[in-house]
């Protein structure tokens, strides 16, 4: 059997230099979850002092490709073919919780949701998200 892949932060981030840039970190990482946090900062904000849209986005966005690349056969890589985002609030303090899972997971295609809640546990946003599987 194979041993299950382990992914860091530190590790993430290297391959993500934006998730870097922006503060997005891991929580906990396995083929069929992945959490990760982004912290509310006024430089990642927009009107009314809200988390921007597309910082959530890049969290939803990281955390979904962390989980596919954990369920990568050997070899492969991963892309973003396609990502849906229905925001349901704003966020204007704390820290957003991302929760990843599959949907499928394929030959070809990696299908993942995420889940963006506020600190209180409030949906934030719903992500769906397919990724390539690429040789």
């Amino acid at each position: 059997m194979k041993p299950a892949p382990v992914l860091t932060t530190a590790q993430m981030q290297a391959l993500m230099p934006l998730a870097k840039t922006l503060g997005v970190e891991l929580v906990s990482a396995s083929k069929s979850e992945v959490m990760g946090t982004l912290a509310w900062a006024e430089r990642l904000t927009t009107a009314g002092g809200m988390l921007h849209g597309g910082a959530l986005m890049v969290l939803a966005d990281s955390i979904g490709a962390a989980l596919a690349f954990l369920n990568l056969p050997t070899g492969a890589s991963t892309s973003t073919t396609s990502s849906n985002t229905v925001f349901l609030r704003g966020v204007t303090a704390g820290v957003v919780t991302a929760t990843a899972r599959p949907l499928h997971v394929g030959r070809r295609t990696i299908a993942v949701v995420v889940e963006l809640a506020d600190g209180h546990g409030r949906a934030v946003a719903q992500v769906t998200q397919s990724q390539a599987v690429l040789p």
